[in-house]
């Protein structure tokens, strides 16, 4: 049997340039896939972290509120899920500094102990009625109150923030502030706070501590926003369906 004729010299480099080609390609494909991934691990911010959070405690809620509800409250919501993505907003307040210093994140530390033996909000809030301590201090009622609190001045905060570029970062916590929390608070930790309004960063020190620029922080703050609103109204409604009032 004859041997094959040999492959002509410009089959043969055609056939090379293209294995070169093909490497290339491969070569490339494999840095975009890199550069990607990098990205999107450089896109995990404190900030969308929180959100992430937020949208799966309310994506939670409402398939438990289809399926049950809780004296008109709607569902239910787990306190070692609650805790946890409360626990993430501490970032934020560190950020903001003195001015903040009333939401200390040892009421969120509270909730995180009290959800190794009790399973969600209900439960904590049904033990502090039968035991008449809902308001005392120290008791996971109260500290559920303050940490909801904290949540609703943040989304208060975020609301201000983007109402318009010429706000600066002391105007819209302070209207915050103002709306949330001052109406419960007594004049010493009013007078405190407003005092410490003069030591929070600016807006462009704010989106740099938290790693985001201004488009992305707009995002994330509407994210927040809409992610929030359902879960601290589903607490509020807890205490209203067992006749507690939210003046304090």
């Amino acid at each position: 049997m004859m041997p094959p004729p040999p492959r002509p010299f410009t089959a043969l480099y055609n056939h090379q340039q293209q294995e070169e080609q093909d490497d290339v390609v491969v070569e490339e494909e494999a840095t975009e896939a890199k550069m990607m991934t990098t990205t999107k691990t450089r896109a995990k911010t404190p900030l969308s972290e929180i959100v992430e959070a937020f949208e799966d405690l309310a994506k939670s809620l409402n398939s438990r509120r289809i399926r049950n509800s809780d004296k008109g409250a709607g569902g239910e919501l787990r306190l070692d899920a609650f805790s946890k993505t409360c626990s993430l907003v501490s970032v934020l307040f560190s950020c903001l500094g003195l001015a903040f210093r009333f939401a200390e994140s040892e009421y969120v530390r509270d909730l995180v102990e009290a959800s190794k033996e009790y399973n969600t909000l209900q439960t904590i809030l049904d033990l502090d009625v039968a035991n008449g301590t809902v308001r005392t201090s120290g008791s996971h009622s109260r500290n559920l109150r303050r940490v909801r609190q904290g949540l609703d001045l943040i989304r208060a905060l975020f609301e201000q923030f983007l109402s318009t570029n010429d706000y600066s970062l002391r105007e819209a916590a302070t209207t915050a502030y103002s709306q949330v929390c001052a109406p419960y608070h007594t004049w010493a930790v009013r007078t405190a706070v407003y005092a410490g309004m003069y030591t929070l960063p600016t807006r462009d020190q704010l989106l740099l501590n938290l790693n985001e620029t201004e488009h992305s922080a707009e995002k994330n703050m509407r994210r927040y926003i809409n992610a929030s609103l359902p879960v601290i109204e589903y607490i509020d409604r807890l205490y209203i369906s067992r006749n507690i009032r939210l003046d304090w």
